[in-house]
């Protein structure tokens, strides 16, 4: 329906992988399927991807009791067990929202301490609801033959030892990973590789604009995303209208 009403008002949308990208002079190239597209101005929103643990059946279980993203999914593991991997501000925010729905809420993280702020942690020790599994690190999920989450193995990094847990769901927190390799060295990223934007959806290059999660590590919420891909439309378009002035 979206796309209907683009294409209603003059959109052409066009599908591929793009390869490549140059902002260094106007018009910009994106190169895309072998072919190169020049635009006057462009609007970057490819998003920051969860980062994995890296495990097989991390994967094949993913939308099956696996996820990256507790405000989506939390509703599906009403009164079932759930394990958090991480243990910075995220991982915590997650694990206190899910005792909404979960039976209860473990807490796998790889040190002794958190990482998280005081505040997270005082809310996260003081809820029933939640436990922790220090110095361990999450070795398999099961059960792949079964196609869904029915516990996790755990191995502890002081001594070896595995440790089996009975859980419904597991949600990977241990951090996002900005899309913006295209972008390195032509657009300025901050620290941890998201895109700067400044004055609305402005980054450091005239006529070029970033939304969403590739250069918001705060909210990352689709309600956000979408109000930020609205601030850079209209960025864009005011752009273009006074370089055709």
């Amino acid at each position: 329906e979206m796309r209907a009403q683009s294409e209603r008002f003059g959109a052409e949308i066009m599908s591929g992988h793009v390869t490549a990208v140059d902002l260094r002079s106007t018009p910009f190239a994106v190169q895309m399927g072998g072919e190169t597209e020049q635009t006057r101005s462009l609007i970057i929103s490819t998003g920051a991807s969860a980062k994995l643990l890296g495990l097989s059946s991390e994967r094949t279980l993913m939308g099956h009791g696996v996820s990256t993203c507790a405000t989506c999914d939390g509703y599906f593991f009403r009164e079932k067990p759930i394990v958090v991997v991480g243990g910075g501000d995220s991982a915590l925010e997650e694990a206190i929202f899910l005792t909404k729905f979960a039976s209860h809420v473990t807490v796998v993280h790889r040190r002794e301490r958190l990482r998280a702020s005081k505040i997270m942690q005082d809310k996260a020790f003081g809820n029933p609801k939640i436990s922790f599994e220090w110095n361990s690190e999450l070795a398999e999920i099961k059960d792949v033959e079964q196609g869904v989450v029915t516990g996790v193995v755990l191995r502890s990094l002081q001594n070896g030892d595995a440790k089996e847990l009975l859980a419904e769901g597991v949600f990977i927190a241990i951090g996002h990973t900005p899309n913006t390799s295209l972008f390195r060295g032509q657009l300025e990223l901050d620290a941890n590789g998201y895109i700067e934007v400044g004055r609305g959806s402005r980054t450091t290059v005239s006529g070029v604009f970033a939304c969403g999660d590739v250069q918001d590590h705060v909210y990352r919420q689709a309600i956000t995303a979408a109000g930020s891909g609205c601030m850079a439309a209209i960025d864009a378009e005011r752009y273009l209208e006074s370089e055709g002035s």
